[in-house]
């Protein structure tokens, strides 16, 4: 079994400088992480009418900030911070990124207070901004084979537009349409990414594994992604959504088996992912089920933004955070307590409701305290390890 060790930072390699602004997941990191453990308290006000002049509130709330608002902040840090490895030309630093971290916090801030207008134009604002940021470098080098990333960025501004004109009432149709293209849109991004890096990870991290990819089951399990959020974006319910869904389902079911999760036991660096990503077929079954009435919609949602999107967050932030700040790529208790914590939010979230759903409630509340926890310790724990500079010194 791997040891598990503390964050090794030897006081004589390690420099003291102030190095937020160096590199985009630095900020965003922090600031996902620690808005995730304080969203609930936020919400716990919202339940209990604290926040009477809130512009957004309820489920709407909740679900667009778990969306523009968490899972947004660390797509957006994952990605200035890749763009920089794809292209060699620099991302955003210093003031500008200082600048984007400043108007992502507007958004958070916004959204509670009377001035719909201004949390609207902020909130559609920070995608197209972090898209511009990112199109930047990557159209300097040439890199098409990222440039999917700024329409997909775009795309979550205009999901987060019809969000807000809906709440509006500019336009007459339900904000949860526009919440829909957006976790369409995430569900599509963790599966590039995930396709990438989970077996490039699982590699370095366990050799004798030989995780494997083969084309005709990518392009299944991206295109029929696809072709669901086509679906949504017409409105196509009932039997052809299903059956789209079931057959995701499929793909992505048998693009996990290629990774050989289970002989990835003894390295949590690397299990985290796998446990993670086998949330998205979950989902995607869930949603097929959710078609006919056998299941409840929300399972569904819960099984990809709890289970999936935040499995892959915690161990993605963990591992990149060492990775680019030169530390070991080890996990230490801590880092395993912070996965077993969101992960088990996921199962409590969605296992409770399915088989229990008299207890649905005690499911939300034991979920929320263990996904506040999870990301209130990361937060915590890697304050040190975002804000200071690598220990090899150098920059980034």
């Amino acid at each position: 079994m791997q040891s598990l060790h503390v964050i090794e930072e030897p006081a004589a390699r390690a420099p003291r400088r102030f190095a937020l602004w160096e590199l985009g997941f630095r900020p965003f990191y922090l600031l996902a992480s620690g808005f995730a453990a304080l969203s609930i308290a936020l919400w716990v006000l919202q339940l209990s009418g604290l926040l009477p002049g809130a512009y957004l509130n309820g489920a709407v709330w909740h679900a667009h900030e778990m969306l523009f608002g968490f899972a947004l902040a660390v797509i957006v840090g994952f990605l200035l911070t890749a763009g920089r490895n794809w292209t060699q030309q620099a991302t955003p630093t210093g003031a500008t990124l200082a600048g984007l971290a400043g108007l992502w916090i507007a958004g958070r801030v916004l959204v509670l207070t009377p001035f719909g207008w201004a949390a609207a134009l902020v909130n559609v604002a920070f995608p197209l901004a972090a898209a511009i940021a990112l199109a930047i470098p990557l159209l300097k080098a040439r890199n098409r084979r990222n440039y999917f990333f700024i329409g997909l960025l775009a795309l979550m501004s205009v999901a987060a537009g019809f969000v807000h004109l809906a709440q509006l009432g500019v336009v007459a149709v339900p904000a949860w349409a526009g919440l829909q293209i957006g976790l369409d849109v995430v569900l599509f991004i963790v599966s590039v990414m995930a396709g990438r890096v989970i077996p490039m990870f699982t590699q370095s991290g366990v050799p004798a594994v030989a995780a494997t990819r083969q084309p005709l089951v990518e392009q299944a399990a991206l295109g029929l992604v696809l072709l669901l959020a086509v679906g949504d974006a017409f409105a196509i319910k009932g039997l052809p959504l299903a059956a789209v869904a079931a057959a995701a389902c499929l793909a992505h079911a048998v693009r996990w088996a290629l990774w050989r999760p289970w002989k990835t036991l003894e390295v949590p660096l690397v299990w985290v992912l796998h446990l993670a990503y086998a949330w998205v077929p979950v989902h995607l079954a869930l949603r097929a089920f959710a078609e006919f009435g056998v299941v409840s919609s929300s399972s569904a949602t819960h099984a990809l933004t709890v289970g999936a999107v935040g499995g892959l967050i915690i161990g993605m932030m963990t591992r990149t955070a060492r990775g680019h700040t030169a530390r070991p790529l080890r996990a230490d208790r801590f880092d395993v307590t912070c996965y077993l914590l969101v992960l088990l939010a996921g199962a409590v979230r969605v296992g409770v409701a399915l088989l229990a759903p008299d207890q649905t409630l005690l499911a939300i509340q034991g979920s929320a305290t263990l996904w506040s926890v999870g990301f209130g310790l990361y937060a915590v724990r890697y304050w040190p390890v975002l804000t200071r500079a690598r220990l090899d010194g150098k920059p980034g």
